[in-house]
């Protein structure tokens, strides 16, 4: 499409300047009929004449032989040097334009690059230029706004992370000092303080982790170069270890999982992708609930969806809870989430598969649909 556009701004550009060439020799040519060999033809003679005579003191005989030589047998030539002559008259009208049209379009730059706020407007001839400075004035825009809402999300997270990381550090610190100052603690109250302090400590590691898995982890493309894997298994493997999890919220999870599901790829790191998206479904489901897990093949993906009850997810923030550092909640509660980095490096790990995430909600309802290529098993 821009190709086609800046084809025909190309051909404005060659005609008017072709035009200009025509325009100047027809006129070269009209003059000369006009004014050598026809209608002025006598007029002009008689100039000549008068100019010889009364200018150069030549008789009429003179004059009429000056004439003859000078402008009937030259009569080409002076064709010729009157076509060059308007040819350039016309050659610099048309740089003229096009002069005019470079300085409008160097100011046009200078207004997107200083990011005025102006619109960009051109000469309708500059059309396609004007689209594309101000495609490229939004995109800019647009980037300038992610660049502040990046920008508020890391100081957002310098807070969130701060009040995360003090609030257990402060209970591991208060219950270690209360063993080391209470020598008459009994062995109950020790263990119990003790029980305290370690589950506050890994809450910590757990958070300095998941802040750092985002920067440390290996993300390159393993589609395709991975290795099989059983994700039927993997999926089974997985739901079984987050028993404790659901019983501690009283849910239910209701599993329907095709056999023989196979992919390529890294097994730790989906074994993480779906980690974070059950830790997810556990920390937002309302008491009482249940999760499903559902695995089948589609064509040539295999699409893996985990739904859970909970609050509903308004639209504009479906594609949003993907980014780092992005909370849903703003409201701190370290019960119930992280730095806000899980669900980020759940789609980096699964763009990297050569998958794709998404997020929807209907209300009362949400879920979290997972596509994989899938692979063809492997024979022993």
């Amino acid at each position: 499409m821009m190709d086609k556009r800046y084809t025909r701004l190309k051909l404005k550009m060659l005609l008017l300047v072709v035009a200009g060439t025509l325009g100047a020799l027809a006129a070269a040519l009209f003059l000369w009929e006009m004014v050598v060999d026809g209608l002025f033809q006598d007029p002009f003679a008689r100039s000549v004449l008068w100019v010889c005579q009364n200018l150069f003191g030549c008789d009429e005989a003179g004059a009429l032989e000056i004439y003859q030589h000078v402008f009937r047998n030259h009569k080409g030539t002076w064709l010729l040097v009157g076509t060059i002559l308007l040819m350039l008259g016309a050659f610099y009208v048309a740089m003229g334009r096009f002069t005019r049209w470079l300085d409008q379009i160097g100011a046009a730059v200078r207004q997107v690059v200083n990011e005025t706020g102006e619109t960009v407007r051109l000469p309708k001839e500059l059309r396609p230029v004007e689209e594309d400075l101000r495609s490229i004035q939004r995109t800019l825009g647009g980037r300038e706004t992610e660049a502040r809402e990046a920008e508020q999300r890391r100081q957002d997270l310098v807070a969130f992370l701060a009040h995360d990381l003090k609030t257990p550090l402060t209970s591991v610190l208060g219950y270690l000092n209360l063993l080391h100052d209470e020598p008459g603690l009994t062995a109950e109250q020790r263990a119990k303080y003790t029980g305290i302090a370690l589950d506050k400590a890994r809450r910590l590691e757990e958070l300095i982790s998941e802040f750092f898995d985002i920067t440390r982890m290996d993300f390159r493309i393993l589609g395709g170069n991975g290795e099989p894997i059983q994700l039927s298994i993997l999926l089974e493997q997985l739901v079984d270890e987050f028993y404790p999890a659901f019983a501690g919220k009283d849910l239910t999870c209701r599993t329907d999982i095709a056999s023989r599901l196979v992919v390529r790829g890294d097994p730790d790191k989906l074994a993480r992708v779906f980690d974070n998206v059950l830790r997810n479904a556990v920390s937002y489901s309302v008491s009482g609930g249940q999760v499903d897990l559902e695995a089948r093949v589609d064509g040539e993906s295999v699409e893996i969806a985990v739904r859970n009850e909970g609050l509903e997810i308004p639209e504009k923030e479906l594609t949003n809870i993907f980014q780092k550092f992005y909370r849903l909640d703003q409201a701190r509660s370290t019960r119930t989430g992280g730095a806000g980095l899980g669900l980020a490096i759940a789609r980096e790990i699964v763009e990297r598969h050569g998958g794709s995430i998404r997020a929807e909600s209907d209300g009362r309802r949400t879920s979290f649909v997972i596509r994989l290529p899938r692979a063809e098993e492997e024979t022993p």
